[in-house]
């Protein structure tokens, strides 16, 4: 791992979302974990002429995108590809040149187990990673959006432990061996997708946060992407106890609940990254 590109520190106060940290960004000269943030994504302090860091919604207009440096792009891509939550725009003082870094925030609270990194209908993410239509009726199956009682040719369903869903281990053998097997044969995309993304508004680093009210510190960790996806997707694909997914540290599971109950999900524990090493 390179060191360099991972950083860590527990400061004063909280600033646990992305307003937070991009008013961090903005203040610079006097910030402290800002100037930090920005040695450890490789820039010397005495080099910087102007940063300017904005915060980006959860949707975006498509009059709007070009705002994010973005240029030709297929508006599709942009906004169904995003991971980032804010963006950093760097000018070096010699040539005035213009660096862009994009940043995915996470919110690591010790009373939230997982976070929620990807939520999609099965079909979108068939059209994202090519699986054929049998591993498109299984994670059906698995997450309600088919009916076992109308598949009862491909699943034993007198013995579902829900008849209204399926779990990944109640599959018979070759059929849950094919998801496993296609899941690990395209692990890199798939992590890629659901923690990187894809495009303009791809993440190129992931901050992680943890507020502690009680002392009032934040405790960051600042990851270089690549990394993270690493950490977080390294392991074996397997079926976890409860009959879901794991993909390295990372958990496919049924969405459930309000709203789309039958969409697909990943999520990962983020308190997880203050383990690594």
């Amino acid at each position: 791992m390179d060191k360099a590109k991972v950083g860590s520190e527990t400061a004063k106060g909280g600033f646990a979302n992305e307003v937070d940290i991009v008013n961090k960004f903005n203040n610079w000269e006097s910030d402290f974990d800002a100037r930090k943030w920005l040695k450890i994504m490789g820039y010397s302090i005495i080099q910087i002429k102007e940063v300017q860091a904005i915060r980006i919604p959860l949707k975006i207009k498509e009059a709007e995108y070009i705002k994010y440096g973005v240029n030709d792009v297929d508006y599709y891509t942009l906004t169904k590809f995003k991971k980032a939550d804010a963006q950093v725009k760097l000018t070096i003082k010699i040539g005035d040149i213009i660096k862009i870094e994009n940043i995915s925030i996470k919110k690591a609270n010790l009373n939230a187990n997982f976070n929620q990194i990807d939520k999609r209908p099965v079909m979108d993410y068939q059209k994202m990673w090519g699986f054929d239509t049998e591993i498109k009726k299984y994670l059906e199956l698995f997450t309600g959006a088919e009916r076992p009682v109308d598949n009862k040719a491909i699943i034993n369903y007198d013995k579902l432990r829900n008849k209204k869903r399926i779990f990944l281990d109640e599959l018979e053998d070759r059929q849950l061996e094919k998801i496993i097997s296609f899941f690990s044969n395209n692990r890199i995309m798939i992590v890629s997708d659901i923690l990187k993304g894809r495009g303009g508004l791809s993440a190129n680093w992931i901050i992680f946060t943890q507020y502690n009210k009680t002392e009032d510190i934040t405790i960051w960790k600042l990851v270089d992407i690549n990394i993270a996806m690493n950490f977080f997707g390294s392991g074996d694909v397997k079926i976890s106890p409860r009959g879901s997914l794991l993909i390295g540290k990372i958990f496919m599971q049924r969405k459930g609940g309000t709203p789309d109950p039958t969409s697909l999900q990943f999520k990962f524990h983020p308190l997880d990254i203050f383990k690594m090493e």
